[in-house]
């Protein structure tokens, strides 16, 4: 049984930092790309990173490139987004997910429950 579970989530001020965790289980973690995606108060879903199986190639979104960094550890079976120079705009619910395949160009087939991010002052 697949399970995605975000933590790190938290308020922070802007310009400040968090990093996202999310656990994955139940299926092979290596052999699957994995993105992060965020959904604003009133908005719709935005695709924010991905990250290959193996970790050789990232993927950002204009809005967050140069600010966040996606990673993952096959250890550990984690896969993070570390947070940068937080804006209000960042404020929203982010889902970790994990990809149909070894890249997130097929799309994705399980997603966690979320975790909150604020960004305020």
């Amino acid at each position: 049984q697949v399970q995605l579970v975000e933590s790190g989530g938290g308020l922070a001020q802007p310009g400040g930092s968090l990093r996202l965790s999310c656990a994955a289980s139940g299926f092979t973690f290596s052999s699957y790309a994995m993105s992060w995606a965020r959904q604003a108060p009133g908005k719709g879903l935005e695709w924010v990173s991905g990250i290959y199986s193996d970790g050789s190639r990232t993927y950002y979104a204009d809005s967050v490139k140069g600010r966040f960094t996606i990673s993952r550890d096959k250890a550990k079976n984690t896969v993070y987004l570390q947070m940068n120079s937080l804006k209000p705009e960042d404020t929203a619910l982010y889902y970790c997910a994990k990809a149909i395949g070894t890249s997130i160009i097929g799309g994705m087939d399980y997603w966690g429950k979320g975790t909150l991010v604020t960004v305020s002052s």
